[in-house]
């Protein structure tokens, strides 16, 4: 699945200092967050909110894509039920 649109550019921005793993952790995670809320729309208000959030994630130094997904989507369902 490809980087599309405006998001691409702003996660390619956030993620442009760190290392390139790290870099490649967060992309991972996105991707993973977008196929598991089936949110296909780029343009989608959420993709922003999913991807301020993991990169959020993973700046407390969680390292590992599938535990930033979990921890992003816990945080969407104490959003949606408050």
């Amino acid at each position: 699945m490809g980087w599309e649109g405006d998001m691409a550019s702003f996660l390619h921005l956030q993620t442009q200092g760190m290392a390139p793993k790290e870099a490649a952790c967060i992309k991972k995670a996105y991707e993973q967050a977008l196929r598991a809320l089936c949110v296909q729309d780029r343009d989608d208000p959420l993709t922003e909110m999913i991807a301020k959030m993991i990169i959020e994630i993973a700046q407390t130094g969680i390292g590992d894509p599938a535990q930033i997904l979990a921890l992003a989507i816990k945080q969407l369902e104490m959003g949606r039920n408050s």
